[in-house]
């Protein structure tokens, strides 16, 4: 038993070896074009040799053996006419005994035993010869009757004045080897018809074809590593150029927009490093451009800013006169007094929003970090939300753990966030109630605004977050939005090292949903809180409107604190 494990164990990690060697192959042929170029070329090389040398070898092969075949018939024919002669003028006939002696010594005449041309010859009567006279078979060496294939026999006998031809094989003192048996008959005066075999070992022709078949086998291997070693040597040129064009390029995605390519020469790849360059100097020209130009537009836009801060002051304080005073003003006029306030509130937020924007842009916002309960920052953005909230005819409803959610924040920015996506819920949520999430995991915390208004069509998720940009135009703006809020709270979220994300579907309303790293500099790998509709509502978010709810008996988590405000 014990063996029997030790077998499969050793199984085990051979095949998790072998499996490892594979994937090693696998990814080099991915991520190497050096290595696919001669690796296909060498495969290629291996079919095309194969097939070649086959045929090569088949078409030499049985060359080899027609040739011999051919010799063999011009050798015995002429042999086998000699001994006819000889027979026809032998006068030891008289007797049994003398016709096999001078029968023997006349075929021992064509025996030969020496060197690499050797050939057995058998004497033997045939299969129709009824004569009385009888001549026992006659062999010339280890090569005898047992040989002479039973085709060609019957084939000398019936057509005795014809030459026939077979391939077979014999014993030889080399083993097996194949042979050219070639038969005729001989007419004896005094014994009739007897056949005359020679029997052709191609010892000589299967030492060639192992040669040819050895000279192929080595010649096609050093032709394969030639061919590998061509083809690594010529994508060696092509792909060392390819390589340093691509770290040129990722070094100048990275910003170095200073790397250019070595041009040198004429060729395909000289053209190829000039064109690269010429685009990577135009490119760089544009970007100098297009840095220039946000330069002057952020310093437009915030020296613009700067400038209506102090006619805006002049302004508000006209304003807010015209606005104390409005009690003693046609109606009309009294009217216009309170537009003109609202509207200078809504220009005094946009200004801020504009100044805010151009230090994002300008790259000098800056976080002033500290350890923060993340549900202090969601009841501080609650309590202050609650009166617009409640000219909605909309609840705002807390759901966070009785734990605190800890992390790294800059509590004046994250409020802004979710300030701007508590205000967004409202304004889109036609008075339905907003559900406000928290969560914690070990990497990350997260807070989640989910209304249940319009939603967002397909595609608008995406859009949420661009300046100024509106889902529906035409749609007024009851809470005095910018149009820059959720674009600002985009950057404070980068500023974090967070998420925000969006998630919206006609009917069903929106959520947002903005993830921050637990730990500052940590990555954050899952959000604790869904991006999307839950799969089972509060049941506070469809009862009746009570103020700071203790957590119902009917929940399933207990460890949830919910917290309701109404009108």
């Amino acid at each position: 038993m014990s063996r029997r494990f030790a077998l499969t164990g050793l199984a085990a990690r051979a095949g998790s070896v072998l499996r490892a060697r594979v994937g090693d192959v696998w990814h080099l042929w991915r991520s190497s074009l050096s290595f696919r170029v001669v690796a296909a070329t060498m495969l290629l090389g291996v079919l095309v040799l194969a097939a070649v040398g086959t045929y090569l070898y088949g078409s030499i092969a049985q060359g080899l053996v027609d040739g011999r075949q051919r010799i063999a018939a011009e050798d015995s024919l002429r042999d086998a006419s000699d001994a006819q002669r000889q027979f026809d003028a032998n006068d030891m006939n008289a007797t049994q005994a003398e016709l096999t002696q001078s029968a023997t010594s006349i075929v021992n005449q064509y025996r030969r035993d020496v060197g690499s041309d050797r050939r057995y010859v058998i004497f033997m009567r045939n299969d129709k010869n009824d004569w009385p006279v009888i001549i026992s078979p006659i062999e010339s060496g280890a090569i005898g009757v047992r040989f002479i294939p039973d085709e060609l026999r019957t084939a000398v006998s019936a057509e005795p004045g014809r030459q026939h031809l077979q391939v077979g094989t014999i014993d030889d003192t080399d083993g097996t080897v194949s042979a050219v048996f070639v038969g005729q008959t001989i007419s004896l005066p005094v014994a009739g018809p007897y056949g005359l075999y020679f029997v052709y070992p191609m010892q000589r022709e299967r030492e060639i074809i192992n040669l040819i078949g050895q000279t192929f086998l080595f010649g096609g291997l050093a032709l394969i590593l030639l061919l590998g070693a061509i083809a690594f040597v010529v994508t060696r040129l092509v792909a060392d150029p390819v390589r340093r064009a691509a770290r040129v390029a990722e070094r100048f995605a990275g910003g170095h927009l200073n790397e250019r390519m070595r041009a040198k020469g004429e060729d395909d790849l000289a053209r190829l490093g000039t064109s690269f360059n010429a685009m990577a100097a135009s490119i760089q020209q544009q970007i100098a451009q297009l840095e220039n130009l946000s330069r002057v537009q952020q310093r437009f836009v915030s020296d613009v800013s700067h400038e209506l801060r102090t006619p805006l002051t002049t302004i508000r304080m006209a304003g807010e006169l015209i606005h104390e005073a409005r009690a003693g003003f046609d109606p009309t006029v009294a009217r216009s007094a309170e537009l003109l306030m609202g509207q200078l509130d809504r220009f005094e937020a946009l200004l801020s929003d504009l100044l805010e924007i151009s230090r994002f842009d300008a790259g000098a916002a800056a976080l002033e970090l500290e350890a923060s309960d993340l549900r202090s920052c969601v009841d501080r953005v609650v309590d202050s939300l609650t009166p617009i909230a409640a000219s909605r005819g909309s609840r705002l409803i807390v759901l966070a753990p009785s734990e605190p959610v800890i992390a790294p924040i800059d509590a004046r920015r994250i409020e802004r966030i979710l300030r701007n996506l508590v205000s967004n819920a409202i304004e889109h949520g036609d008075g339905n109630p907003v559900e406000i999430r928290l969560g914690s995991n070990d990497a990350a915390v997260a807070v989640s605004i989910r209304d249940h208004g319009v939603g967002l069509r397909p595609g608008e998720a995406a859009l949420v977050f661009t300046r100024f940009w509106r889902a529906d135009p035409a749609r007024a703006r009851t809470t005095g939005g910018t149009g820059l809020g959720l674009a600002i709270s985009l950057e404070d979220a980068h500023l974090h090292a967070g998420r925000l994300e969006a998630w919206g579907s006609p009917g069903e309303g929106s959520c947002f949903r903005l993830t921050l790293p637990r730990r500052a500099g940590s990555p954050i790998a899952n959000s604790p809180l869904p991006l999307g509709p839950v799969v089972a509502e509060p049941p506070a978010s469809r009862g009746s409107a009570r103020a700071a709810l203790p957590v119902p008996a009917r929940r399933q988590d207990p460890s949830a604190r919910v917290t309701e405000r109404t009108p």
